[in-house]
């Protein structure tokens, strides 16, 4: 019997649902990746959150290569079925940045302004200057 979370999922054309992770006992919101349906099966399974990787096309276990996991508290889905939100312990950084979260530059003052910087250089958490993902790190090196 398939779970009633994934028949309830609204995926898109290419098979995919944002998540937005979000820090399960202080609401602080961390990051949006993608899940398809054997990532949020593999996250519900595990309680180890999955996500899939549209830069590499394969499932991406957050975590599996910079040690920064995702444990799962609860997998939400909105009202329109077509976004999850996953209540998750963060263990130390979310953002390939080296960052809590990603969303660390706002508008201020009419300039796109950096808010926090890196809590670990992530040369640390990767072994390089370029992301498992392929792409470059934003920000001060």
């Amino acid at each position: 019997m398939e779970n009633p979370l994934l028949a309830a999922i609204r995926f898109n054309a290419d098979g995919l649902v944002p998540c937005i992770a979000q820090q399960h006992d202080t609401g602080e919101v961390l990051m949006l990746a993608w899940m398809n349906r054997d990532a949020v099966a593999e996250t519900l399974a595990t309680g180890r959150v999955c996500y899939w990787s549209r830069s590499r096309g394969a499932l991406w276990r957050k975590g599996e290569s910079s040690g920064q996991m995702q444990a799962l508290h609860e997998l939400r889905l909105d009202c329109d079925g077509d976004t999850l939100l996953a209540l998750v312990h963060q263990q130390g950084v979310a953002c390939h940045t080296g960052r809590r979260n990603c969303f660390f530059q706002a508008v201020r003052d009419g300039a796109l302004t950096e808010i926090a910087a890196p809590l670990i250089a992530p040369e640390q958490l990767y072994g390089s200057t370029t992301s498992p993902a392929g792409y470059s790190r934003p920000g001060p090196a």
